[in-house]
């Protein structure tokens, strides 16, 4: 769904957004893969079917736009409809005499304005633009649109390696991401129609703990091309880029700024989360597709020029990720014993595990590497560790099982509370963080501001060591004095990850969105790896045939769903060992007889698939 598109008045800009981000809403409600074009005529018409005919804007003007929407979905309109529906609409708001047709012609000035891309997508193609023809909500709502209930259907079957291969269609990391994804797949099963969402992340584990990703063939690459592909950052977008563009038989180089590859998987998120040797199962298998180079210990515009890595190849992509955290600007932050999460984390992944016997530490942040930084302190010996977090908990961007699990290792979360200055003595070593309690406003994209509380005074948290986790950025500075724009740190690409101004240059993951997760990462690496051949003048399909698994009827009975239960927690601090426990194979497979198959019955059918 593409972004909110504001208006240039800036004093609009408000009203605007709150009445968008209103029409979006209701647009989210609909199953998904729905088209907002085609949710704006279902919409119109319910309002038109209620409305009392005594005007005419209503009587005639929503007729009138419904007509002109259902020239747009047939692929029978111009450009222009668009300019017509416009101020057909705007008269309708304003001449309407009760709220029906005021809402209504709204609602379509709404969308024309938010969802533009869409219109012009049926109006020159006859489709929408990418946000539809994908019914099956698991995969529609999968980053990197995994078959998931196909794989599932396999390890049901216990063809583990056929269900690795058919994730490797589409994401060829899936032992990190069995261990780390947060699963947005899970969000909108149907299966909460009965009981409870499936375990998808815990079906994809059980089958890489059956058999590892390395020990599973790759598909066999194409015929060499001899194009010469650079990526620059060996990570989770950078490797999938890879694995695509060697399969479709490009040479392909990858530049490494660590010793091994992972990015942020290697160095950010710990052992007791993504043991490292499991995680190298996934880069071993993308290593042996046989058309990869990787340079380690090389830092792109240090090392090497970014010019001349452009130069030698004949297409580049960068995937450096957002690997240094932000600062935060209040005072006392440099004083002794502040550091970054993210710099702590990555001392861990080296080995480096700092010393926190007996002391206090006081994190502050509400993300995953706040939880990590947390939980990494308390197996490093910590006293105590606080988390400082001026929303509430349920505004936490961390995974909420990441917060429970905090919590039962002794973790205190202090929430609401605004963190004003670090505490130092006379020798500038911090002693304490203090903060200002906080209250819930108004929401602003989708959670709600946290106002000062007047009523309550300054608080003081005492600790000697403070880890701040407020956010990751972007090292861009040598890629924009190469000529890659970038606003803030964060560079600018169209959709398909290219950047305009610099022919056979693309960019994608952390470094392009912002921080986010894995799978996000996996799927900017996917795009870019099909957006780069097409550049290359190819069109190249990846060979991956998989027999069909067995289908059975989708079972309706309310069943339990199957939970990793994970170390207890006064033995898992103790140490960075995996917390998980495997899934036995009679809950993998009773849990994969969950599944409805909403790719094969009922409204979730694909096309051609009930032939």
């Amino acid at each position: 769904m593409n972004s909110i598109l504001l208006a240039d008045s800036k004093s609009s800009d408000v009203k605007i957004k709150y009445f968008l981000s209103k029409f979006s809403d209701k647009v989210r409600i609909y199953p998904p893969g729905s088209c907002p074009v085609t949710v704006q005529l279902s919409l119109l018409q319910a309002a038109k079917s209620q409305t009392c005919g005594k005007c005419v804007p209503c009587r005639d003007g929503l007729r009138q736009i419904e007509t002109m929407l259902v020239k747009i979905l047939t692929g029978k309109a111009t450009v222009d409809i668009l300019d017509q529906m416009k101020s057909l609409a705007e008269m309708i708001r304003d001449s309407a005499d009760c709220a029906i047709g005021y809402q209504a012609a709204d609602e379509v000035l709404q969308g024309l304005q938010a969802f533009h891309d869409e219109y012009i997508g049926y109006i020159e193609s006859g489709e929408c633009y990418g946000t539809s023809g994908q019914k099956i909500p698991c995969v529609s709502m999968c980053p990197a649109h995994v078959d998931i209930p196909g794989y599932i259907a396999h390890v049901a079957d216990c063809n583990y390696d056929k269900a690795i291969n058919l994730i490797r269609r589409d994401n060829p990391l899936p032992t990190a991401c069995a261990m780390i994804c947060e699963h947005p797949c899970e969000d909108r099963c149907r299966r909460t129609l009965i009981d409870a969402p499936l375990n998808i992340r815990g079906i994809k584990k059980y089958a890489v703990d059956q058999i590892s990703a390395d020990k599973v063939e790759v598909p066999k690459a194409n015929p060499l091309t001899g194009k010469k592909v650079a990526i620059i950052g060996g990570g989770p977008c950078g490797m999938t880029a890879a694995y695509f563009l060697s399969l479709m038989g490009h040479k392909v180089t990858v530049y490494e700024a660590k010793e091994r590859l992972g990015g942020m998987l290697m160095y950010g998120i710990p052992n007791y989360r993504l043991p490292k040797d499991r995680m190298d199962e996934d880069f071993r298998a993308i290593l042996s597709t046989g058309n990869i180079k990787v340079k380690y210990n090389t830092v792109v515009g240090k090392d090497i020029s970014v010019r001349k890595i452009r130069e030698s190849h004949d297409a580049m992509f960068v995937a450096i990720g957002a690997q240094v955290g932000k600062k935060l600007h209040i005072d006392g932050i440099d004083a002794n014993g502040v550091f970054s999460a993210v710099e702590m984390l990555d001392r861990i992944g080296h080995g480096e595990r700092p010393d926190y016997e007996g002391k206090i530490i006081a994190v502050i942040g509400g993300g995953n590497v706040a939880m990590d930084a947390a939980r990494s302190a308390v197996r490093c010996g910590a006293k105590e560790v606080h988390v400082i977090y001026r929303r509430r908990q349920e505004d936490m961007t961390a995974l909420a099982s990441e917060i429970e699990a905090a919590v039962a290792e002794g973790i205190e979360l202090h929430l609401l509370q605004a963190p004003l200055r670090v505490e130092v003595d006379e020798n500038n070593n911090c002693t304490a963080v203090w903060v200002k309690p906080q209250m819930t406003g108004p929401y602003k994209e989708g959670r709600p501001t946290p106002l000062d509380n007047p009523s309550k005074p300054e608080m003081r948290v005492a600790c000697d060591v403070v880890l701040n986790a407020v956010g990751q950025d972007v090292v861009s500075k040598p890629f924009e004095e190469a000529g890659i724009p970038a606003k803030r740190n964060i560079f600018i690409a169209g959709r398909d990850t290219r950047v305009e101004s610099m022919p056979g240059v693309f960019v994608g993951g952390d470094c392009a969105t912002g921080p986010a997760t894995a799978i996000r990462a996996i799927a900017g690496g996917k795009v870019a790896a099909y957006a780069i051949d097409e550049y290359l003048g190819y069109h190249h399909t990846i060979q991956n045939d998989l027999d069909e698994p067995t289908l059975l009827h989708n079972n309706r009975v309310p069943t339990g769903r199957v939970n990793i239960q994970e170390r207890s927690s006064h033995e898992r601090k103790r140490d960075f060992e995996h917390v998980e426990y495997p899934i036995t194979v009679e809950e993998a497979v009773q849990e994969c007889r969950r599944c409805l198959r909403c790719d094969k019955f009922g409204c979730g059918v694909l096309e051609g698939a009930a032939e």
